[in-house]
């Protein structure tokens, strides 16, 4: 095998204190491998509610969301560029989540996908879906699934 493992690391971020932790793990990857490191976060369509009798209203990402998004992911950049990744770049997307990171995968090929798992419990992992399991189940790719570090009681 030539070359590093790790060439194209891209990890998918929300600005979740576990993305937070994704984030760290994707750039200790790519500061090891000398890999490039992009970094992807998605500005959620915010679903819309309407009676039987209303017309079509499609959702939206409101203008808000977006530039919010924007800063996660410039903030990830400055973050990423201070911990000794020599190549990254940052884009963030608008959409479905897991279908905007998929998308991203399959257009971008990378060695390794790193996203965060909010450890969401059943009942709402069934309502509300988990994009981390939608991922690795879809995904062209691997993917490292960092999760929330259990806190220690004082003892």
């Amino acid at each position: 095998m030539s070359g590093p493992w790790f060439r194209r690391l891209t990890v998918a971020i929300d600005g979740s204190p576990i993305a937070a932790s994704a984030l760290d793990c994707a750039i200790d990857l790519a500061h090891r491998y000398g890999s490039e490191l992009v970094i992807v976060a998605v500005a959620p369509i915010i679903p819309v509610y309407i009676g039987t009798a209303e017309p079509y209203v499609p959702a939206g990402v409101p203008p808000s969301e977006i530039g919010h998004y924007r800063e996660i992911v410039d903030a990830a950049v400055k973050r990423a560029e201070a911990g000794g990744v020599s190549t990254v770049t940052g884009v963030s997307y608008e959409g479905v989540v897991v279908d905007e990171i998929l998308t991203h995968l399959e257009q971008h090929p990378t060695d390794l996908l790193v996203i965060g798992s909010r450890g969401l419990s059943t009942a709402k992992r069934i309502l509300l879906g988990s994009v981390s399991s939608a991922v690795v189940n879809h995904a062209p790719c691997p993917v490292l699934v960092v999760r929330p570090t259990a806190t220690k009681s004082g003892g």
